[in-house]
C-alpha cells in the first residue's frame, strides 16, 4: 500500500469510523435516558434543583455530537478532495473519472457527518422535551 492510499483509508475509516462511534455513543446516551425517564419517580426528590440535575444529565453530550459531527463530516471532505487534488497532481494523466470517482468518495463524509448530526439533534429534542414534562408534573406535584 502507497503513501496515498494509506492517506486516503486513513480519512475514509479514521473520519467515518469516529463519527460512527458519535453515532453509537449518540444513541446509547438516548437510551439510556428514555430509560430513566420511563422510570423516573417523581416523589423521589424533592429538590428542584437535584431533579433538574438529574434530568438533563448527559444531554449535553447529545448537544456536543449534534453540534460537531457536521463539521467533522467536512473535515473528511476537506481530506478527500486534498487527496484527490494531490493524486492529479501526481499522475498527470489522469482521466475524469478518476478525479469523478475521488471527489463523490469524498463527500460521503459529509453525508455521514450529516446524518450522525440528524439523530442526535432529533434524540436530544425528544428528549429535552421529555426532561420539560417531567419537570413541568413535578412542579405541579409540589406546587
Amino acid at each position: 500500500m502507497n503513501r496515498l492510499e494509506w492517506l486516503n483509508a486513513l480519512v475514509d475509516y479514521g473520519v467515518i469510523g469516529f463519527l460512527i462511534l458519535l453515532s453509537v455513543i449518540a444513541v446509547a446516551v438516548g437510551i439510556e435516558r428514555w430509560l430513566f425517564y420511563r422510570k423516573f419517580k417523581m416523589d423521589s426528590i424533592s429538590d428542584k434543583r437535584d431533579l433538574e440535575i438529574k434530568l438533563s444529565s448527559h444531554l449535553h453530550i447529545l448537544a456536543s455530537i449534534s453540534g460537531n459531527a457536521p463539521y467533522l463530516g467536512l473535515l473528511g471532505t476537506v481530506l478527500g478532495v486534498m487527496l484527490t487534488f494531490y493524486s492529479m497532481g501526481l499522475d498527470s494523466s489522469m482521466d475524469t473519472g478518476k478525479i469523478m470517482v475521488g471527489l463523490a468518495l469524498a463527500l460521503k463524509a459529509t453525508a455521514v457527518g450529516l446524518l450522525v448530526a440528524l439523530i442526535s439533534v432529533t434524540l436530544y429534542n425528544f428528549l429535552l422535551r421529555r426532561a420539560k414534562v417531567i419537570n413541568l408534573k413535578w412542579e405541579m406535584l409540589h406546587g
